[in-house]
């Protein structure tokens, strides 16, 4: 469904992404761990067209070939299939809950640049909304304005965000950051509900979540994958101990999650310097 080859970012004398061949397939739920500053985000913004590659392609799975989106800005990739969610909370907080998930349904769409027409005329985006916000179990939060929202309800909806559009791809920065206990097994349950019909990566700092959802695990360090594999190949390499896991056990939460959002998660618009600290 999705694949990069020598995919590199450099920053000045920074490499962010340094030479990653990556492969995601049909079904397939895919974690990308690392460090904090490890790239995960940079090669998030690369595959959504954020980010111009220095070096390397990437494509997706185009019917029965595969089509390069190397130079694609995040408009073409969207309309591609190719859908994410943002570490830091994305939504139009005055908007109800209802109209982000209909606004996103319909940009995805030949309607997207209708905008001298009343909503009141898409009944087709309307109703997908609603399909979604039951899915992630924001139904009853329909007209709710977004900025009303707890925190955790706030990630469900950017996952219904991402949903809208006929996805086939999803890419799913951090959605536990910041969520409280009591909601994250509502957010393990929608990840592992999406992933029955999306190729789903997903970038999380919260080893039991990686190890209990996973089918595959990347690890990226400084750039670089150092291991891939199934989660109990992962936890036991050397190298992915060493740089990352640090005596990780399951059941335990890694360390990791408890230190904040990682510190390569710059908003688009950041600077070349500050994307190089990835």
């Amino acid at each position: 469904m999705l694949r990069t080859s020598g995919l590199t970012k450099e920053f000045g004398g920074l490499t962010a992404v340094d030479d990653v061949d990556l492969a995601l397939e049909e079904g397939e739920l895919c974690s990308l761990i690392g460090p904090n500053g490890a790239g995960k985000t940079t090669f998030f913004n690369l595959l959504t067209g954020v980010l111009t590659p220095t070096r390397g392609t990437i494509e997706v799975r185009d019917g029965d070939g595969w089509r390069d989106i190397t130079d694609s800005t995040p408009y073409e990739t969207a309309a591609l299939g190719l859908h994410r969610s943002y570490q830091i909370t994305n939504v139009f907080p005055t908007s109800t809950v209802l109209e982000n998930v209909r606004i996103a349904a319909q940009a995805a769409s030949d309607d997207g640049r209708k905008l001298w027409r009343n909503a009141d005329a898409f009944e087709a985006h309307v109703e997908e909304a609603h399909r979604i916000l039951d899915r992630v179990d924001l139904a009853h939060e329909a007209d709710t304005p977004a900025e009303s929202l707890s925190h955790g309800a706030k990630r469900q909806l950017e996952v219904g965000i991402a949903l809208a559009g006929d996805a086939e791809v999803l890419l799913l920065d951090e959605p536990n950051a910041g969520v409280s206990s009591e909601s994250v097994d509502r957010i393990i349950d929608l990840i592992e509900d999406v992933a029955t019909d999306h190729a789903v990566l997903l970038v999380e700092h919260n080893m039991d979540i990686v190890m209990n959802v996973s089918d595959r695990v990347v690890v990226l360090n400084q750039g670089a994958v150092i291991a891939e594999g199934s989660p109990d190949e992962v936890q036991g390499d050397p190298a992915v101990q060493e740089a990352y896991l640090g005596g990780y056990e399951p059941g335990s939460l890694d360390a990791q999650s408890e230190a904040g959002p990682e510190s390569d998660a710059s908003p688009p618009e950041a600077s070349d310097s500050e994307e190089g600290t990835a």
